[in-house]
């Protein structure tokens, strides 16, 4: 059970890295050019804060997919997962990679059949986009259940399932129940796992017992 960060910031990064609780990053190049900073620079900062696993997107035709993500994981070694997209060029480029052990995350994966064929390319992650199949009027944790009942009855034991596009809370703990081996999420859904009202009500009755034995 692992819990990523999908955001380009790197001062939210590292303060929730800093819990212990955060095991890798997902982002894309538009996320961080937004932010003014390229994306390499931002790569080698997570790297240097202990990140060992950070999905560096990569796009274009087969050619040029290859390429860069080739380069990449030269540069950044065993940390850089590369990230391609379901398509036919993005498979072949995520089928070469595997067979030089490069780990690769497949995104954009909104059907148990992509996530099939994901996995026979040699996909380390597939990542099937919960809110915008929700958003499509079909329900997202039925896709994820159906990976996972897939990956199971097939003995699929490389790839994982990594729940994507996540945009509330409860979306984190319905996608491990329904067999999410990772979720990725913005750290403002991972900063509201902390809360409940029952927390706090509890929270509040211990500050008062503990009042009234120090009186």
């Amino acid at each position: 059970m692992k819990i990523f960060l999908d955001t380009a910031d790197t001062d939210a990064i590292e303060k929730h890295y800093a819990t212990g609780i955060i095991d890798g990053i997902t982002t894309n190049p538009t996320l961080i050019r937004k932010s003014g900073r390229d994306p390499e620079d931002v790569y080698q900062e997570l790297i240097d804060l202990g990140i060992n696993d950070i999905s560096m997107e990569v796009v274009g035709d087969y050619g040029t997919m290859f390429e860069e993500g080739t380069r990449l994981s030269r540069k950044f070694g065993k940390a850089c997962t590369v990230k391609v997209p379901c398509t036919p060029d993005g498979l072949k480029v995520c089928r070469e990679l595997s067979r030089d052990l490069v780990n690769v995350n497949v995104t954009l994966i909104f059907s148990a059949a992509q996530a099939i064929l994901a996995a026979k390319s040699g996909a380390k992650y597939v990542s099937p986009f919960v809110g915008r199949v929700d958003d499509n009027s079909f329900v997202g944790m039925e896709l994820i259940e159906s990976i996972s009942d897939i990956y199971t009855i097939q003995s699929v034991n490389k790839t994982e399932i990594l729940s994507a596009s996540i945009r509330d809370v409860k979306s984190v703990s319905d996608s491990f129940a329904s067999g999410a081996h990772v979720v990725t999420m913005p750290p403002t859904v991972f900063e509201k796992m902390y809360n409940h009202v029952l927390t706090d009500k509890g929270l509040y009755l211990f500050d008062l017992d503990f009042a009234q034995i120090k009186r």
